[in-house]
């Protein structure tokens, strides 16, 4: 399960806060809360402070996100190495 949190402010910005498990169906899902922000790139945050779990699929959407210059915050130890892992 994963729980996908809007949090827009006019003073900040535009973020996704998750909490729980970034994986199977809710990696799409958080592609899909991701194009409907229709910002640029660059003003879009995901706070990954919640989230416990991250699978293969899951990696590879946070690693499409960052090249597209996403920002990724709050990231635990485990999500920063499965970031760097294999980008080594």
């Amino acid at each position: 399960m994963l729980r996908i949190t809007p949090i827009i402010d006019q003073h900040s910005v535009p973020t996704l806060r998750l909490e729980g498990k970034l994986q199977g169906p809710w990696v799409a899902e958080l592609a899909r809360s991701c194009e409907a922000l229709q910002g640029s790139p660059d003003r879009l945050r995901v706070d990954l402070s919640a989230v416990t779990f991250v699978d293969g699929p899951g990696v590879a959407l946070l690693r499409d996100l960052l090249g597209r210059g996403v920002t990724l915050s709050a990231c635990s130890g485990f999500v920063a190495e499965l970031l760097n892992r294999d980008a080594r």
